[in-house]
């Protein structure tokens, strides 16, 4: 026979138990589904390439001297892989405004979908900056 109290401990462990293990499982998968991926350029224009849903991203460095734009804000670009070399190059075409750090050589993140194995429209481009920070001089001599 087992005293009350506890019968009470048990019980509350068992409670508080469950609801870590609820709260555990409700955290992990809202981490899950705010994950984002990216996809290599090269990987892209492999044979056989199949995304796992039609908007997808893809992650690269805007070639240089591929970026054309013309008066209706449409802008066309090629990227490339950050380590290997493609045989095949990737083509973008996007209509909007460009990020302001866009600009060749620089790395990319580009959200949307295939129209050709080896041309993607873009719907939402993002620019990835160096990782080197260096503060503007100007504006600490004019404070001092």
């Amino acid at each position: 026979m087992m005293p009350p109290h506890q019968k009470r401990r048990i019980g509350l462990i068992v409670i508080f138990g469950s609801l870590l293990a609820i709260g555990t499982a409700l955290l992990l998968s809202a981490l899950k589904e705010n994950t984002q991926f990216f996809y290599n350029p090269s990987d892209v224009v492999a044979e056989g390439f199949v995304p796992d849903s039609k908007v997808f991203r893809i992650g690269g460095l805007v070639k240089d001297g591929t970026v054309t734009k013309d008066a209706s804000l449409k802008t066309t670009f090629q990227i490339k892989d950050f380590e290997r070399d493609m045989r095949v190059p990737m083509t973008v075409s996007y209509v909007g405004v460009l990020p302001d750090l866009f600009r060749e050589g620089q790395g990319v993140v580009i959200t949307g979908f295939l129209t050709s194995p080896t041309s993607f429209e873009a719907e939402e481009v993002l620019a990835k900056h160096d990782e080197n920070y260096k503060p503007d001089i100007s504006y600490q001599s004019e404070k001092t």
